[in-house]
């Protein structure tokens, strides 16, 4: 669990209360999708919120930041956010981090690193790519635990289900 006391010291208040508005949004998510949410806010109002949805809608660009951008962008009638936030469980991957870089986000907060894809200083970049016209100022690894852990539980589930599946298989085949 995340403690408390050091969380303070190395976030702000204002970061760690709607990373927590991002947790609760988690609730949203179908169990079929990688548990990963994400709120858009503009001033101190959440004017976004996503979850993934690349499964459930059969939609590649079903991610939990897409979905909250485009939200955020339909709520205040603009593509350009530039004074909006992007609060997400996962560190965005690349087209995710594009999507920011494309509506003008000025800041991203993450919770977890995501080494593999993250695009925000993890496996790349892209939020603050010296050569793309818009950088956002980036903050990861808040509330990571808390983040991190509904993701690791789908996975163990999913590779529980895998395991059985395999297992059924075998039998099936040796039936046979």
């Amino acid at each position: 669990m995340d403690n408390g006391q050091q969380i303070q010291e190395k976030y702000s208040p204002r970061d760690i209360e709607y990373m927590r508005a991002a947790i609760e949004v988690l609730k949203n998510c179908p169990e079929s999708e990688v548990p990963v949410a994400a709120i858009v806010v503009c001033g101190d109002e959440i004017v976004g919120r996503g979850v993934n949805a690349r499964t459930t809608d059969n939609d590649p660009t079903g991610h939990a930041e897409v979905i909250a951008i485009r939200e955020a962008s339909k709520k205040l009638g603009r593509w350009n956010l530039s004074d909006c936030e992007l609060f997400v469980t996962l560190e965005p991957c690349v087209m995710c981090a594009g999507a920011v870089v494309y509506s003008r986000i000025k800041r991203i907060v993450f919770g977890a690193y995501d080494v593999r894809f993250g695009a925000c200083g993890s496996a790349l970049d892209v939020a603050r790519c010296e050569k793309l016209n818009h950088r956002a100022e980036v903050v990861g690894g808040v509330l990571e635990d808390s983040c991190l852990a509904p993701i690791r539980e789908f996975f163990k589930v999913l590779r529980g289900k895998n395991k059985k599946e395999i297992k059924s298989t075998l039998d099936i085949e040796r039936a046979d």
